[in-house]
């Protein structure tokens, strides 16, 4: 079958116009950009046997050197053929287990692919102090009194929008969204709003932690905590950079 003006012979894909082509590396020089790190160093001297203790005074120093959003952590997940995907999540809790929790619709990509691999990894990044933290563990949902809890502390607004979005569904547009936020507003009006029942938390219980310091000439700090189970402790090794 052909249309008008074609050429029968010619391939559809060779029909395919490509209006902008991709600019070539010598093209954007800004990607030439470079930083030497020299902000401080991460020796076994400093460094704590118990790696949650150096995440929490990471977390402190991030926040008090004004890093945005300094509780903000990379998601790694997976679905079941190994397809990965990432996006930023913020840390909400690290509790006595040593789970470390954020909050989600369990319905958006990220929860359905929890539902099948449970195991993800998490990235800390401030690089304004030249540091970041690697997480390996495995994911599990948290009760629902914790949801709730953590639910109820959430500006209305924000439980409002989580009625609202149908996370990682398609929409029509913004205008769609727009009004499902007003249809939402207008249902929970001189009432409490109440956690969706696909709206919870999620704990990840590390087992390995790797902590990274920059240092000059990309000659950086290193140290990785792994857990040994055998032993129920945490086994630190320096690597390379």
């Amino acid at each position: 079958m052909t249309t008008h003006g074609s050429d029968p012979a010619e391939p559809l894909y060779a029909r395919e116009v490509t209006t902008q082509q991709p600019p070539s590396a010598d093209a954007d020089v800004g990607l030439e950009h470079r930083v030497d790190y020299d902000r401080g160093v991460l020796l076994e001297v400093d460094a704590p046997a118990d790696p949650y203790l150096l995440l929490q005074r990471w977390l402190s120093d991030a926040e008090e050197a004004g890093e945005a959003e300094f509780n903000s952590m990379a998601l790694a997940t997976a679905d079941a053929t190994g397809r990965p995907s990432v996006r930023n999540v913020l840390l909400r809790g690290l509790d006595e287990g040593g789970r470390l929790e954020f909050f989600t619709n369990q319905d958006s990509r990220k929860g359905i692919e929890l539902a099948v691999n449970d195991r993800v990894a998490l990235l800390f990044s401030w690089l304004g102090i030249r540091r970041q933290v690697r997480v390996e563990g495995v994911a599990a949902r948290l009760s629902d009194a914790l949801s709730d809890a953590y639910f109820a502390s959430r500006p209305r607004e924000s439980r409002i929008g989580a009625w609202a979005s149908e996370q990682s569904s398609v929409l029509a547009d913004r205008a769609e969204l727009d009004a499902r936020v007003v249809e939402m507003t207008d249902r929970f009006v001189g009432a409490e709003v109440p956690r969706p029942p696909n709206w919870g938390g999620y704990g990840v219980t590390p087992d390995v932690f790797e902590f990274w310091q920059g240092r000059p000439s990309r000659l950086h700090d290193r140290l990785r905590y792994r857990r040994d189970s055998a032993v129920d402790r945490w086994v630190r090794d320096r690597l390379a950079p």
